[in-house]
């Protein structure tokens, strides 16, 4: 039997969150067994703001070594970065030509980023045209993602349709797949904000590397409230609910167990098993990250993923070309 094929990617722009990985990355690894499963480290997006080349080479390898500590297998999944398969530069152009000006500025996160730079250069507003790309050539049938990228995966079925109705059935139009629970983890400080590594405030966000003490002081400092209970209410109490979510997908327990365990204990005892909690599921991912890093093993993973993803990538391409008229 056929596996449905999916294709996820993410920006080496730092070390990722547990809010990241709560979001999408742990899926990555859950989803690799029932799937045909292709993943990405997406560097060419990170240069859509400045970058320091040598830190951008830097976070490109980390990254790729995170996805393998975390469990994903390359007997399973491809696993590549961006830059290594040229299609993806060659068909965001045909996108960009297939796709409306407006439907680019509508994108909140290029709004979100733009309002935070003096200049803002083009690539900013083409880059959707780059992530419809990514999904596109690996004729993903799903795409599992964080919440806040649900307005990429429209803009993506709406330009495979668009193609489609005009060059004929060539496209697979993608669905995401998004966590139910703790899809958007909010900041550990500010409840009302998404978890970002870019936040000034370090006590606003776990990093994948922080040692288990920088966690344990960040949980324990984690904003809650004054009601000291337990409660998953979104409205009156969103930090100890975000709080909730965490524990909820790291734990495997709903959150109504939660809840449930935690009547009358306050938030000592909650924080503190949460604590333990992340530090027991970042532990040995940051112990297989380091074996990764300094050995040869995930640069000859990379090149082998480059290889399978150019292919199929490649064969999209021609597909696309062809119906363009870009050939002779």
């Amino acid at each position: 039997m056929t596996k449905a094929k999916i294709f996820s990617g993410v920006q080496p722009s730092g070390i990722p969150t547990i809010g990241n990985y709560i979001g999408a990355m742990k899926g990555f690894v859950e989803l690799q067994d029932q799937y045909d499963a292709t993943y990405c480290v997406v560097n060419q997006h990170a240069i859509t703001v400045p970058q320091d080349p040598k830190t951008l080479a830097e976070n490109t390898r980390q990254l790729a070594a995170l996805y393998l500590a975390m469990g994903m297998d390359p007997n399973k999944s491809t696993i590549f970065v961006q830059s290594d398969v040229p299609a993806h530069a060659q068909v965001a152009w045909m996108i960009l030509c297939l796709t409306g000006l407006g439907e680019l500025e509508r994108m909140t996160q290029f709004k979100d980023k733009a309002n935070k730079q003096e200049s803002v250069n083009a690539g900013l507003l083409a880059y959707p045209a780059l992530m419809v790309g990514d999904i596109i050539l690996y004729d993903a049938e799903y795409v599992p993602v964080g919440d806040d990228q649900r307005q990429h995966i429209e803009l993506t079925r709406n330009f495979v349709d668009r193609f489609n109705n005009r060059y004929g059935d060539l496209l697979v139009k993608p669905e995401a797949i998004i966590p139910e629970e703790g899809g958007r983890v909010m900041s550990l400080q500010d409840p009302s904000s998404k978890m970002s590594k870019s936040d000034t405030n370090a006590k606003a966000f776990i990093s994948l590397l922080d040692p288990p003490k920088t966690i344990i002081k960040k949980v324990k400092s984690a904003m809650t409230d004054s009601l000291g209970e337990v409660n998953y209410d979104t409205e009156q109490q969103p930090a100890v609910s975000n709080l909730l979510e965490i524990y909820a997908n790291l734990s495997g327990q709903s959150i109504d167990q939660l809840v449930q365990a935690y009547q009358g204990k306050g938030y000592g005892q909650f924080k503190g098993d949460l604590a333990d909690l992340i530090v027991s599921t970042l532990e040995p991912i940051q112990a297989r990250y380091q074996i990764l890093l300094e050995g040869s093993e995930l640069d000859d993973i990379l090149a082998d993923g480059a290889k399978k993803a150019n292919k199929q990538a490649s064969q999209t391409l021609a597909r696309m070309e062809k119906a363009i008229g870009l050939y002779y």
